[in-house]
């Protein structure tokens, strides 16, 4: 009897210790305020955006675009593939606007076109939106405010799902579910960023980034030579890398949660979205398994974040959790009210603001705590399927399936690291101890920052000096 009490309790509190500090955190965060008279402005932004540009997509991704061009940033890029880049020049000239690049690479994958357009970046500021996005013309200024301090590396805000007008109940239904996804995310993401700084994933749907980072050599090549489970380069999760890269390097993050930098996307309303899940759980457990067990940062600068998040990968499975809990339960009756209230507080607790403007959903609550016990089942069937990558929910999506996992043999992996090896010794003996100096003009004034043959690679550059970019930058050796 002594033991099941003390199993009892000792699960008890591992299960709820997380949601408590959570929701107390999660009451405290405020965002990072933007300054009086801030330093990084729109014009020191970049917009990347990766798209298929589908034909079915073309009213999506233009008003996502006229959206952004509202926020003033200094310049657009839209990343397609070749055979839509034509149509994509087409609706960029009906546009109208005079800062906006269209780039294209063969074939679709988001990886291969956020590094087409890394180099081609001319501000300090990257930032990564999807094609489906909605931003408030108020975004900017709250991403940026953190980055006025230089020991922050990339912001990430909080998320809203654009539901259906006039949805049929189905759609109501996933709508929902969908909307409860991102609401939890927003959670979690704002609690762990106020306890110690940590979060799940800097969310690709929306996020910034210095661009002296991902313009390094460094990233660069770990971005496009990403291994998982030692003999698979991967070239899905671009989101998750980075995320883990600042880490590793020390970068701080902020999540700027405030509804002027509220971002709206969408998610599928059908069963779709239950492909979705499985391609997020797959991500999931790739991810977090190598934060804790290959790179283990995350254990000294985020042990907070690591129980709380990371961890949950391989500890949370709902229903397990609630059958457990009501077995090793002190056989009272006061005590099984007690868990099963608990239990029936924990399922809604984040949701609170959610219910309070939309009280009809509370009738969807039940669908919710059903639907979360059978995620679990999808987080399984994920686990026993980390080497697929489909996405399985978007036309046009899974065209480079085959790209995203690619099974590399032994002979082939040694041959990547002796040309990465030659690679850089061919760079040291270009710029053997040379430090440059990059001289960024900023409304006027001239922000100095100097690099070493190393760092030279961060502004992606090969050939000799003296290198000219244009009118904002430009890069020339130090002379004494």
């Amino acid at each position: 009897m002594l033991t099941n009490h003390v199993l009892f309790f000792a699960f008890l509190a591992y299960r709820y210790l997380r949601l408590i500090v959570n929701t107390v955190a999660f009451m405290l965060l405020r965002p990072i305020s933007i300054p009086e008279s801030p330093l990084l402005t729109s014009h020191d932004v970049t917009v990347v955006i990766p798209s298929l540009a589908l034909q079915q997509d073309r009213d999506e991704l233009r008003n996502t675009v006229h959206g952004i061009l509202a926020t003033k940033p200094f310049e657009i890029v839209l990343v397609t593939i070749d055979e839509n880049v034509e149509r994509v020049k087409l609706m960029v000239k009906s546009m109208t606007a005079t800062n906006i690049r269209v780039l294209s690479v063969a074939q679709p994958n988001k990886r291969r076109q956020m590094v087409q357009a890394i180099p081609e970046v001319r501000t300090s500021i990257t930032i990564f939106a999807d094609d489906d996005v909605r931003w408030p013309t108020t975004l900017l200024p709250w991403m940026l405010a953190p980055l006025e301090k230089e020991e922050y590396g990339g912001v990430g805000t909080n998320q809203k799902l654009r539901r259906a007008e006039a949805p049929t109940f189905s759609q109501r239904v996933w709508g929902f579910l969908g909307a409860m996804y991102l609401l939890r995310r927003n959670f979690d993401c704002a609690a762990c960023s106020y306890v110690d700084g940590g979060l799940p994933c800097l969310s690709g749907r929306t996020v910034a980034y210095r661009t002296k980072i991902l313009s390094d050599d460094a990233f660069i090549y770990g971005f496009t030579h990403e291994e998982w489970n030692s003999e698979y380069q991967l070239n899905a999760d671009d989101d998750n890398f980075i995320t883990r890269w600042l880490v590793s390097h020390g970068h701080k993050i902020a999540f700027q949660y405030h509804k002027q930098a509220e971002v709206e996307t969408t998610l599928e309303d059908n069963t779709k979205f239950i492909k979705q899940c499985l391609r997020w759980s797959r991500s999931n457990w790739r991810s977090n398994i190598t934060s804790m067990f290959v790179e283990r940062h995350i254990w000294r600068q985020q042990p907070w974040s690591t129980y709380a998040v990371h961890l949950t990968t391989l500890t949370h499975w709902a229903l397990l959790w609630d059958v457990g809990l009501l077995y090793y339960c002190p056989k009272e009756p006061l005590a099984i009210a007690s868990v099963i209230a608990l239990m029936c507080i924990s399922k809604w607790i984040k949701f609170v603001g959610h219910f309070l403007r939309h009280p009809v959903d509370v009738l969807l609550l039940p669908l919710l705590v059903l639907f979360g016990y059978f995620h679990g089942v999808i987080k399984l069937y994920a686990a026993c399927t980390l080497h697929v990558t489909a996405w399985g929910s978007r036309e046009g999506a899974d065209a480079d399936d085959a790209y995203r996992m690619i099974h590399r043999t032994q002979t082939e992996r040694e041959q990547i690291l002796e040309n990465k090896s030659s690679y850089h010794d061919k760079e040291q003996s270009l710029y053997p101890s040379v430090p440059f100096v990059f001289r960024e003009k900023r409304h006027g004034q001239g922000a100095l920052a100097t690099f070493n043959s190393q760092t030279l690679r961060g502004v992606h550059c090969l050939s000799p000096p003296p290198y000219t970019f244009d009118k904002t930058s430009f890069i020339s050796p130090i002379i004494d």
